[in-house]
């Protein structure tokens, strides 16, 4: 757990593939800290398998405050994407992944644009999927890509995402035939370490109200390596 940035207010970290966000990180937090009661404001998650930055409150004003932003962001989107009525606003709370995907652009698959699904969540299985109408446990699902290179059978795609619901790059970009690369679950052929990562954060200071922008390079890995450089 590599830590970016830490304050009185917050800390900002890039989380290994395979920690928990929601007891994972807070847990590893207070070890390294040595104060097993320090308090660990959880404002946003990420996937345990998926790796990448992750901002986390220390004081429950600060996790007010991101979590206040967060809101502000979600409403920014909607009212952008014609999902809600509202003043224009600049989204405060901003997030970014990379991924690599299955094959390279298409009909299904443009080479940049926004995808909007309705997904529906089955807790008891633990998946998501795409559904055709909205109806109850069923929740809109925007986010806008780009493809930027594609080497033999995969892509890169850098996403920003307008809505945050599990799964949702994971279950959007297979529900067009272009899972990520080793997410077995939801149809790559390979089934390894989910080639998706949180490569870029930002948002303003719970405290002092600077803006904090905060971006990751390309991870390790035999998914990553054909698009580096």
């Amino acid at each position: 757990m590599n830590i970016l940035y830490e304050d009185a207010a917050l800390v900002v970290l890039d989380k290994p593939a395979g920690l928990s966000s929601e007891e994972g990180v807070p847990a590893a937090l207070r070890q390294l800290w040595g104060q097993p009661d320090a308090f660990v404001g959880v404002v946003h998650r990420l996937d345990t398998g998926v790796s990448g930055l992750m901002v986390f409150a220390r004081t429950p004003g600060a996790a007010a405050a991101l979590s206040r932003q967060i809101t502000q962001s979600q409403n920014a989107y909607a009212v952008q994407d014609g999902r809600a009525e509202g003043k224009p606003e600049v989204p405060q709370f901003i997030k970014q992944y990379r991924a690599v995907i299955a094959g390279g652009p298409d009909e299904a698959l443009p080479a940049e644009g926004t995808l909007r699904d309705w997904l529906f969540k089955d807790s008891r299985r633990g998946r998501v999927f795409p559904v055709s109408r909205p109806r109850k446990g069923v929740r809109e699902a925007v986010l806008e890509y780009r493809i930027v290179k594609t080497a033999g059978e995969m892509s890169l795609a850098e996403i920003t995402l307008h809505t945050g619901r599990t799964h949702q790059i994971r279950v959007q970009f297979a529900s067009r035939k272009h899972p990520l690369a080793g997410d077995g679950k939801y149809g790559s052929r390979v089934k390894s370490s989910i080639a998706l990562q949180s490569c870029g954060l930002q948002f303003l200071h719970p405290e002092t109200g600077k803006p904090m922008a905060f971006t990751l390079p390309l991870p390790e890995g035999a998914f990553w390596k054909p698009f580096e450089g």
